[in-house]
């Protein structure tokens, strides 16, 4: 099955698409990866739908994404004697260790030392999706004295937030590591990482998954984004997510830090995805508000490699419709002629080595030329990914021996991923990807096609090969 956009779709999975035909539904509604959240469900319900996934992909002979989300470090106050409380503005409030003692109106359980540890005077603390602000007056690593500067009713195990804090915890824990390890046991795709602070935080991660899996660092703390590009430049794809970093930063700085983040990766030529809330509206009607089709639109615009549904598709009451609006939103944009003229306009410059050149030569010549498709021969995806960088006008082939590698580049724009035979030489490669751009629906007899790879085959980041062949 061909897809007609360069643009790609996230779908979750959940309550409201557990069966295979549903799963079939959406990924023929457009679904190019889909999200198993490791917040939510158990071992056995995330295989049941990966085995699912892979049934569909044989039968409709396309390799599928599959990128599980870790629910990563989950800060949350204790208990209240009645449940819940009022907390009014100006009111004293105190935090402490006491978890075994319930809270009340004066007081209630914060059982992670490492948030005292980082507190100072002055520090804001945000609770229940910052619905509650408190400021902190006095503290210690024992406890924390505020004053109530945003009330609110407040209940138990409620989140906390610490916006502008760097907080010394690692963003995985051990609930994460066992998640971790059984879906590299079972063979996911792309693994997404939360609570990312700083670069270490996805060293840590790549150290244990040793490239069995690509790492998406996902951007919801403020503190990432003072450490972006070394971020960007240690991930292997990023995730806007919007979500959290709307509760953290004011809601209107994060429009000019997606922005900020698209741009970022759109330079290292790293995928990134845009999510949360993008069609809220869909999880109970039918049909998106005007604004949230614009919201979708402006990151296509921005060139996102791909949009992310949420509850949309795992919750909501019209998933399929979901996957299908998004995919009728991303085809009418990319159609818009102004699409391409910003897609020119926010491109930046290359780096200056071998594979970035090729990319740039490849871009110059599917400009000038009547180029039917772009043939990117990769192993590791490297090759693909390079070209997707300088998005071309040409569709992106991205032939690969690896299934492994073929999944992957589900996740990146502009790049349909084959399966293929090793090849060993020039001519081979050549005449493999005329005969595959043509059974793929990509080109005619006689059309011109750009053939991207590396030299010698299957050595992974060599892209240097770079050779214009006509379909025969």
């Amino acid at each position: 099955m061909r897809r007609t956009r360069n643009a790609k779709i996230v779908a979750t999975l959940g309550p409201a698409t557990g069966d295979r035909d549903t799963i079939r539904a959406l990924f023929e509604a457009g679904a190019d990866v889909f999200r198993l959240n490791f917040s939510h469900g158990t071992h056995e319900d995330h295989k049941q739908r990966l085995d699912m996934i892979r049934a569909i992909e044989r039968e409709v002979g396309r390799p599928i994404g599959v990128l599980i989300d870790l629910q990563g470090p989950k800060l949350r106050i204790g208990t209240f004697t009645d449940g819940a409380i009022q907390l009014e503005e100006g009111a004293a409030f105190r935090l402490d260790l006491e978890r075994d003692k319930p809270g009340d109106q004066t007081r209630a359980p914060l059982p992670h030392p490492e948030i005292f540890n980082a507190l100072t005077e002055g520090t804001d603390l945000l609770l229940d999706d910052g619905r509650v602000r408190l400021r902190v007056e006095r503290c210690s690593p024992e406890f924390a004295e505020t004053r109530v500067v945003t009330g609110g009713a407040l209940s138990d195990r409620k989140g906390v937030n610490v916006p502008g804090v760097m907080l010394p915890l690692s963003a995985l824990t051990q609930k994460d590591r066992v998640d971790l390890d059984y879906g590299l046991t079972v063979g996911i795709d792309w693994i997404a990482l939360s609570f990312v602070q700083r670069a270490r935080d996805i060293v840590e991660i790549k150290e244990i998954v040793k490239g069995r899996a690509g790492i998406v660092a996902k951007l919801e703390k403020p503190a990432a984004i003072g450490s972006l590009d070394a971020i960007v430049s240690e991930s292997d794809a990023v995730m806007v997510a919007r979500g959290d970093l709307g509760v953290e930063m004011p809601h209107e700085q994060v429009p000019a830090i997606q922005k900020r983040i698209l741009h970022a990766c759109r330079r290292a030529g790293k995928p990134v995805i845009v999510a949360t809330q993008m069609l809220d509206s869909m999880v109970a009607a039918p049909v998106p508000t005007r604004a949230e089709a614009s919201d979708v639109a402006t990151a296509i615009y921005d060139g996102a490699d791909a949009v992310m549904l949420s509850a949309e598709s795992a919750s909501g009451k019209y998933p399929v419709q979901a996957v299908s609006m998004m995919d009728s939103i991303i085809a009418h944009t990319e159609a818009d002629p102004y699409y391409r003229e910003a897609i020119d306009a926010s491109q930046t410059p290359p780096r200056a080595d071998v594979a970035d050149a090729i990319g740039a030569a490849m871009r110059r010549v599917a400009g000038l030329l009547p180029v039917a498709a772009t043939v990117a021969y990769t192993t590791s995806g490297y090759s693909a990914l390079r070209m997707a960088r300088e998005r071309p006008q040409s569709p992106i082939i991205g032939m690969t021996p690896r299934v492994a590698t073929a999944r992957r580049l589900a996740l990146t724009w502009g790049v349909h991923a084959v399966l293929c035979h090793e090849v060993v030489d020039v001519p081979e490669i050549s005449e493999l990807a005329c005969d595959t751009v043509r059974k793929e629906g990509f080109g005619q007899l006689g059309q011109s096609i750009v053939i991207v790879a590396g030299m010698p085959f299957g050595a992974s980041g060599t892209t240097n090969l770079l050779r214009i062949a006509q379909i025969a």
